[in-house]
């Protein structure tokens, strides 16, 4: 019998259900590295399946796509602290101001590379634009981040000396975790290439499963680093109406812009799902070197909170793009 319109997919309910495994047995200790290796691992997989997939016309349109790189730029690194700079009024009535400076904080972060990607490939929009707008927006956030901390959070407490080994650490994760397994399936691609493209649904399995190995690990974190009990419920109810305000704004801006400017459905999606998302992975080692260490906490948990929110909203989003024109999502 086919399902009700009304009812969540598949995957979305296999969202929730991560969210509430991770809520009730967050990994920890010895669980947590294996998982967060295993993680790496299936996004490593993810990459080296689509280098596998995309032909080399495909990436030089990627790389060249030099109007859509700009629209995610500017949404990563400008429309969001303009937001979280001229919401102040509102913000600060919601959040104490310990939470208002990691609000501030999560919109001058990079945006993030797995599951932007992950999204954009479910959705069937411009994947190479994706790989290399995403994987850009980290480089860049190693030196913007610093810089836009330092312009409205004059109490961060930053040095170049302690920021540059993180900065190569962040390089030299990206080119190890994303760009050497892309190269080496796209090395490959004449011996295996059309193995994977008759094969679509193992690429969509792929990309479900590192998300929701995602959500189960970063969720999990968050709950074990004291997610639920370091915030009274005012103002984790504030914190919530905050990261759901900003995130809309920031879906709905990104879209509008694509349309007006004239960017096809699959640059629409690749803008959308590149220009609004935060990065957890790069936020939290950053904080450890921009803050004091007591003011850690509280600054990364409006990111933390944002990151659950974001893959959540994003999952149902990619399954309604990935509908257009008739297609039904695998495993539907």
């Amino acid at each position: 019998m086919a399902r009700s319109r009304f009812l969540p997919d598949n995957f979305t309910l296999a969202l929730l259900g991560t969210v509430t495994v991770a809520s009730v047995l967050p990994a920890s200790g010895v669980a947590a590295q294996a998982l967060e290796g295993l993680t790496v691992a299936a996004v490593a997989l993810l990459f080296f399946l689509h280098g596998a997939k995309l032909s080399r016309d495909a990436i030089v349109a990627g790389l060249s796509h030099w109007r859509l790189h700009l629209v995610v730029v500017v949404a990563t690194f400008v429309l969001f602290p303009l937001l979280g700079w001229a919401l102040r009024p509102v913000l600060q009535g919601l959040v104490t101001p310990g939470l208002y400076t990691g609000i501030l904080y999560l919109c001058v972060l990079p945006a993030t590379v797995q599951s932007a990607i992950a999204f954009t490939a479910m959705a069937r929009g411009n994947m190479p634009a994706a790989i290399c707008s995403a994987s850009a927006s980290t480089l860049l956030g190693i030196v913007i981040t610093p810089v836009l901390v330092g312009l409205l959070l004059p109490e961060a407490q930053h040095t170049v000396g302690s920021a540059q080994p993180d900065a190569l650490a962040n390089i030299g994760r990206i080119m190890l975790q994303l760009l050497v397994p892309f190269v080496a399936g796209h090395l490959l691609r004449p011996w295996i290439g059309g193995f994977v493209k008759r094969r679509a649904a193992v690429l969509k399995f792929v990309d479900q499963g590192s998300i929701l190995l995602v959500v189960y690990t970063a969720f999990s974190a968050a709950v074990v680093e004291g997610l639920w009990q370091q915030l009274p419920l005012p103002a984790l109810l504030g914190l919530l109406v905050v990261c759901a305000v900003l995130l809309a704004l920031a879906l709905a801006t990104t879209t509008w812009a694509a349309r007006r400017i004239g960017f096809s459905k699959e640059d629409e999606i690749t803008i959308v799902f590149c220009g609004s998302k935060k990065s957890l992975a790069s936020g939290v080692p950053m904080a450890k070197v921009l803050f004091a260490s007591h003011a850690v906490g509280a600054i990364v948990l409006p990111l933390m909170v944002f990151h659950q929110m974001q893959l959540m909203v994003c999952a149902v989003l990619a399954q309604r793009y990935a509908r257009r024109d008739g297609q039904v999502p695998a495993g539907e």
